[in-house]
Formats: C-alpha cells, structure tokens, sequence
C-alpha cells in the first residue's frame, strides 16, 4: 500500500483573511482551531471525518459490526517547513532557537486524536461516531535537540489496539543539519499517546475497529504494547505496595531530616530543600477557543500549560535554565470542560545527582478542577516531567549544585518513593 501523501503544515496567521465556502463551517470556528498551525492542517486533511463527529444524524445507530484495519491505514505523516516558512518557524521559536515543546505537546496530541478518529472510523455516515479521550500519556522522551531552523517531520500510526482502547506512537525526526535530505532524518523525539473510545450516547465503554500488523516491526510494537497494557491493569487491580526494609530506612531518614527543617532551620542542611518550598502554582479558566471536538477541554493544551509550569518550577529550582528529557508518565482522570476553574499546582518531586553530568529534575504537576460554588476540588490530570540544566548553562557556573529535596511529612515520603518505584519499574520492562 503506497504511503498518503505528508500533511504540509502552513503558519495559521495566512489563513484568517481567505475566502471560505460560504455553506460550509469555517475551519476558523471549528472548534481547536486557536491551537497550533498542525491543528488547522489536520482539520483540513480530515475534514470529510470531522464534520460527522460535529454533526452526527440525529438518533444515528451504533457501528453494527467491526472492520480490521492495518497500521498503515490511518498512519499520518506531517511536514514542518521551517527553513522556508519564516512565520512557522516564528510561532514555534523559543528563546534557544529550537523548537517550544509545549506547542509540540499539543501538536503531539492532536496527530494522535486524529489517528485514533481515522482507524475508528466506520466511514458510514449513517452511525454515530465514538467519543474518543486521551487517557494517558506512557511516555515521551526527547533525545536530541529540535531545531527551529530544520525542517521536521512527525510520523504517527497505531501500534495497538484493545476492546475500547488504542496506542498510537509518534516519532518526531529531523535532519542533523540544514544541507541533509530527509531521507538521513534521525528520530528526535518518540511519544506514546493511549486513547479510550465512548459511546457518544451511553457514554459507556465501546469496541473498536480490530488491528491486524503486517510487518515484523509492527508485530513487535503490538506485542511491547500489549505488555504494557496488561501492566497498566496489574497497577490498577493491586493493593498498594509494602515497602521493604531499605526503603523504611530510606523514608526514615528522610523524615528525620525534614525534622530538623522544622525544628533546628538554622542546622539544617544548605544542600537539601523541603520539597513543600519547591512548590509553584497558576490557575485559569477554561475558554471555549481551548476545547476539541467534543466540546472538552482539549488534551493538548492541558499538557502545554501543565509543561510551561513544571519548566519554571525546573527554573526556580535549579537557578538555571532547564533543559526538558521526557514526560514519564501523565494520567487524564476525568474530562475537563469549558468554564471549568483549573488549578495546576507543581513541586520538584526529587532529584537524582548520581550523575554530575547529567543531574535530573523530577517535576510533578496536578490539575485541580475547583468548583467554588459547591466548595469542591478534583484531580482531573497528573503530569510527571524530568529535566536537567542546559548544558552551557552550566559551564558558565563552574559551582553549579542541585539540591536534594526532602519531605517534611510521610505522605510527601511514601509519594516519592512511589514515584521512584514506577521510574525503576518502567524502565526495568523497557530495557527487557
């Protein structure tokens, strides 16, 4: 099967002043139209598909009977024309000529939304669509750096696929330098988005289109997922975790030493931090430019703000400036809607200084949606980021240190140690 054509990504600020089919809705009042120029190439690209979701036939039946699709079917390549789009590459600049990667969060998610739609997708319009929501984020890791004056391009399919359930995997690649064609693009940049499919009426859970692999790499990629699917259900079925006896000790000393923060602050170590000190929070409320196509809050953009927050706490921290290496892990709990009061509340986690190189940030991020009128708090997101200090950052300090942070309490203890369970647990079964 030839591969479709790359999705061409244009800067959005050309598009507002062009003439529209007047019987047709304007791309520009769609909703995700505010979020980034891939957004808008994506709508356009798929827009047959969209308008059913926006418009579905009023008590339309359910999909009656699954088709197999291939990775292949609904795989998606976008094209960045940085080196020649000058006001594209403006909107994604950031302050170190390389690519902002909240933005690219929010291009990340919608590519996946889109994939997710296409391979669900019966093409009847006479069905009602499935509603489709991110439910995690397993993890993004950059591993080179993205630069804005390169051309770039994100490749993205579907690895696997559950009852109601899918993985899509995203790799971001880009050439080394200016003058190298595409073809020697290296991956800078790999994500794994899972989605979860609704009835749009029931709101109950729904089956989806089956997956058939075909080539080896694809059988591979299904069957890595499918383990991390049925870990994924493991974690959600257990009981919490007894720590054992090195892990008490370590909480104890911890605890001991959040102690004498608390009772003797002039003794205190200067190299460590009470982890309620590294604390940064912001809140909004939520527009309806900023939701999807389902009239929620889109995912992306909870993953932009949730990234700008985690980079300054980075920032306040180490007292230069980060550089980010991966999300580890995000969990979308409950929908986010328009009008909504969300709080993100941010604190370094703990930090890992075995390697002075390469000295990691641990930033954790919890979305709150607050509702005032019924004095009511609820987690709707948690977002686990890691970061180090950008390299001629730190050779302009030759003193440069990061501080250990310590719990002041045993909760704050016990949810570190969680965390450095699920860090050591998900990199034990990648490395297998």
């Amino acid at each position: 099967m030839n591969s479709p054509r790359p999705i061409s990504v244009v800067s959005t600020f050309a598009s507002p002043s062009s003439p529209c089919d007047s019987t047709k809705k304007p791309l520009s009042l769609w909703p995700g139209m505010y979020h980034s120029p891939v957004t808008t190439a994506l709508w356009e690209a798929r827009s047959k598909i969209f308008e059913s979701l926006l418009d579905p036939p009023v008590n339309a039946p359910p999909q009656s009977q699954l088709l197999t699709r291939t990775p292949s079917h609904s795989r998606t390549t976008i094209f960045y024309p940085f080196s020649t789009d000058f006001i594209l590459r403006e909107q994604y600049r950031d302050p170190w000529n390389e690519v902002r990667i909240g933005i690219l969060l929010e291009d990340l998610d919608a590519l996946a939304g889109t994939i997710s739609v296409k391979h669900c997708s019966d093409d009847d319009s006479t069905t009602r669509p499935l509603l489709l929501v991110t439910a995690s984020v397993h993890k993004i890791v950059l591993k080179k750096p993205i630069c804005v004056g390169i051309d770039l391009k994100t490749v993205a399919s579907v690895i696997w696929v559950g009852r109601s359930s899918i993985e899509i995997q995203l790799e971001v690649m880009q050439s080394e330098h200016k003058d190298v064609k595409a073809s020697s693009d290296s991956v800078a940049l790999t994500a794994n988005f899972i989605f979860v499919a609704r009835d749009s009426k029931t709101g109950k859970a729904a089956p989806i289109n089956r997956l058939s692999p075909e080539t080896e790499l694809e059988k591979l990629l299904f069957e890595e997922a499918e383990a991390r699917n049925n870990l994924r259900k493991k974690k959600r079925g257990g009981d919490r975790r007894e720590f054992d006896h090195g892990e008490c000790k370590k909480l104890e000393a911890w605890l001991a030493e959040g102690r004498i923060f608390s009772d003797m602050p002039a003794l205190a170590d200067r190299n460590s931090i009470l982890l309620k000190d590294t604390r940064l929070e912001n809140s909004l409320i939520c527009q309806p430019q900023q939701r999807n196509i389902h009239g929620r809050i889109f995912g992306g953009f909870l993953m932009h703000r949730a990234f700008e927050l985690a980079f300054s706490t980075a920032y306040t921290f180490a007292g230069l400036v980060p550089y980010f290496l991966e999300v580890d892990h995000v969990d979308f709990l409950r929908p986010v809607d328009v009008g909504d009061f969300l709080r993100f509340k941010s604190c370094v986690l703990y930090t890992q200084l075995d390697k002075l190189d390469c000295p990691l940030i641990n930033i954790e991020v919890v979305a709150h949606v607050t509702s005032p009128e019924i004095r009511s708090s609820e987690v709707s997101n948690t977002f686990y980021f890691k970061f180090t200090v950008r390299p001629e950052a730190k050779a302009r300090n030759n003193g440069f240190k990061l501080r250990n942070v310590v719990p002041a309490t045993e909760e704050e203890a016990r949810h570190i140690l969680e965390r450095m369970d699920a860090e050591a647990l998900n990199s034990s079964k990648q490395q297998e």
